[in-house]
Formats: C-alpha cells, structure tokens, sequence
C-alpha cells in the first residue's frame, strides 16, 4: 500500500457537484493507493502508522489530537510513467481487489476511534484541500 499524506487544515471530495467526505478542521488527507500483494494485514500496519504518525502542529499525531482524516482511494498513486508517454496501471490492485483493503484501512482507522470520512471508491471525484505547511508525506509499507 502506498499513501500521500497532505496536513490540512481542511478537505472535501465531491462526486457530480455533491460532497461526499469533508473535515473541516485540521487533519489529514490521505491518498491511498493498493497493489498487488496487498493485505488487511497491511491495512491495519499503515493505518496504525498514519494514525499515530507524529506530523501535526507541534510534532503531534492524529491519534494525540483526534484529528480527522479524510481518505481518498487513488490507484494513480501505482502509475509507471518509466516507457513512453502513456503510464501503466499494471502496478495497481483491480477494483474487486483493492475496495476491500481501502475498506479495511479505513476500519482500521476507526478501531482506533479515528474521525473518518471518505470519498467514493471507482467515482469521478473533486478533492478541495487547504494544505497546511505545506506537508506532504508519502508512506508505503
């Protein structure tokens, strides 16, 4: 599984003009992408990072602050761009593979008593975020 972290001060995704996931305090975004080889166990051990990953204000985690999370599936995040012009997606989970694990990484989240919203798996979507920092992290296990 890899993750794009961004520190927000607030964040929404929205299919066909409607908001479908939103935090609007400070937190996190997650972009979350799934490969091949990927499992719930997996899921759990990023989920666990990410939570307790200590990148807020003031060197805190989510887990210290309750801060919310708002994750959002991405395959994109396994692109190969390395031959031509056009990326391969060959790195990336399928769908029936990788909504599982994405629904298990945000179960995961709310074990730990994570404020948790989402977007649509497979949808079209517009995400809108307020970087705060800037701080983008990528974290892959």
């Amino acid at each position: 599984m890899r993750a794009v972290l961004q520190r927000v001060t607030r964040a929404s995704v929205s299919v066909a003009g409607e908001v479908v996931g939103a935090i609007d305090r400070p937190g996190l975004l997650v972009l979350l992408g799934v490969t091949h080889g990927d499992t719930p166990a997996i899921a759990d051990a990023l989920a666990d990072k990410i939570w307790n990953l200590r990148i807020l204000a003031g060197e805190r985690s989510c887990a210290q602050e309750s801060a919310p999370i708002l994750v959002v599936s991405q395959f994109t995040l396994y692109a190969d761009t390395r031959k031509g012009r056009r990326p391969s997606w060959s790195a990336a989970a399928p769908g029936p593979v990788s909504e599982p694990l994405v629904d298990a990484f945000v179960a995961a989240l709310r074990a730990r008593d994570a404020e948790v919203a989402t977007g649509r798996f497979g949808a079209m979507m517009e995400v809108a975020l307020v970087n705060d920092g800037p701080m983008t992290l990528i974290v892959e296990l």
